[in-house]
């Protein structure tokens, strides 16, 4: 094929965790859990449960299970929001050529 390929859509899918997560996600979720377990226990205790302190009790598990949802085109939302930032603060060109990879780089 005169070194011409194509980069399958799935090569980065075996190297995660049922295809989906990597093992910082499920850090990142587990903790988000763990502290809203562990707030709404203390609210529990405290006898000091409104919608208010519920729903501030729950964010922090909101706000992990968000960062680790799967985004399209991306690993998850976390990644997403990481090349966002990326993009807007590197002064670099970016050129995109796609999945295939059948030509040579060639500054100007």
């Amino acid at each position: 094929m005169r070194n011409q390929y194509l980069i399958p859509a799935n090569t980065k899918k075996g190297g995660l965790i049922f295809g989906i997560f990597m093992p910082a996600d499920f850090w990142i979720a587990g903790i988000g859990v763990g502290i809203t377990v562990l707030a709404l226990a203390i609210m529990a205790t405290a006898n000091v449960v409104d919608n208010f302190t519920s729903i501030l009790g729950l964010l922090p598990a909101l706000i992990a299970v968000f960062l680790v949802f799967p985004f399209p085109n991306y690993h998850n939302v976390r990644t997403a929001i990481g090349e966002v930032i990326a993009f807007y603060s590197n002064r670099q060109k970016y050129v995109w050529r796609g999945w295939c990879s059948s030509y040579e780089f060639k500054d100007k």
